[in-house]
């Protein structure tokens, strides 16, 4: 029993890895409340083009000596205005106008990146991100974030929830749709500029898309959903931090890849649980089918009846 709790416990026992398990559970809560949206309004591939997408002004920033979240903001700004206008263009759809965007941007930025010497360490960092690495100011910047995060989510939850079901019912009940979906890109924006510097674009995306969607199939209301959300983030970044600690993997891919496979895990259950609910309710109506006499047995009782 020892050593299995040391096994456990003994890992977090490092300052440098409370930290990180910290940072983890933050970016697990603020992206269960933006991603919860993103996955019900079919958001996924403007998540992952938005995460990517930022690669040009973090470039730029870390090229010239500047600010990392400034660069990475002001990236994903022109993502965003980029994915509006396009998102307006008559002839062109909205995953088309994302897809070239996303090229694009992140073509840019690996041209900008190659200009370093330290090309393939700067590009493995935006992705991958250093949780061991956290210090005390980045759990503040993402405390604050996530205080942020929900102020907006409760501020626009009506206009968002009648933005994930029914645009021109949102528009007709005087919702604002377009001002929900630029506020619902800020959200997403928020969450990626945050989290990435700190556990780089692979686990921000991990987490924003794998745990609502494994939470989603336990759940019917949006509230409950994000709190599964962020208890399934929560579980990953613990998973993933105590398995990289002992198999010596990388702590952010170990992380998103137990996101990824606890949603698979949740997808396997969810199908099993309908499986066996429908065979009980198959099992209830046949078993009622045979409590119910047939017409055929029940005319002549009816037919002796009247002639007493």
């Amino acid at each position: 029993m020892v050593p299995a709790m040391e096994w456990l416990t003994g890992p977090f026992e490092a300052a440098f890895v409370q930290r990180a398990l910290w940072s983890g559970v933050l970016v697990s809560l603020i992206c269960a409340t933006t991603g919860t949206w993103v996955v019900l309004r079919g958001m996924t591939f403007l998540g992952d083009a938005m995460s990517h997408g930022m690669l040009p002004g973090v470039a730029i920033a870390s090229l010239y000596g500047g600010n990392l979240l400034v660069g990475a903001a002001a990236s994903a700004a022109v993502m965003a205005c980029g994915v509006t206008v396009l998102g307006r263009a008559p002839r062109l759809s909205q995953d088309t106008g994302i897809g070239l965007l996303f090229v694009g941007m992140l073509s840019l930025g690996v041209i900008i990146v190659s200009r370093s010497q330290s090309f393939a360490v700067d590009l493995t960092g935006f992705l991958f991100g250093d949780v061991l690495a956290v210090r005390e100011r980045d759990l503040t910047g993402l405390a604050v974030a996530l205080g942020v995060a929900l102020l907006v989510s409760a501020l626009g939850y009506r206009s968002f929830l009648a933005l994930v079901f029914d645009e021109r019912k949102a528009h007709t009940l005087g919702l604002r749709p377009r001002l929900a979906h630029a506020a619902l890109l800020g959200l997403v924006t928020l969450a990626i500029v945050t989290s990435f510097h700190v556990v780089g674009t692979l686990l921000v995306f991990g987490l924003l898309i794998a745990p609502p969607a494994a939470a989603l199939p336990w759940a019917r209301r949006i509230p409950v959903v994000m709190c599964g959300a962020a208890l399934f983030g929560i579980a990953a970044t613990f998973a993933g931090l105590l398995l990289s600690w002992h198999l010596g993997t990388a702590a952010g891919a170990t992380i998103a890849a137990v996101a990824v496979l606890l949603f698979f895990l949740s997808a396997l259950a969810s199908g099993l649980r309908n499986r066996l609910v429908r065979g009980l309710r198959d099992e209830g109506d046949v078993a009622d089918a045979r409590d119910v006499p047939s017409p055929t047995a029940a005319e002549p009782r009816r037919d002796t009846e009247h002639a007493s």
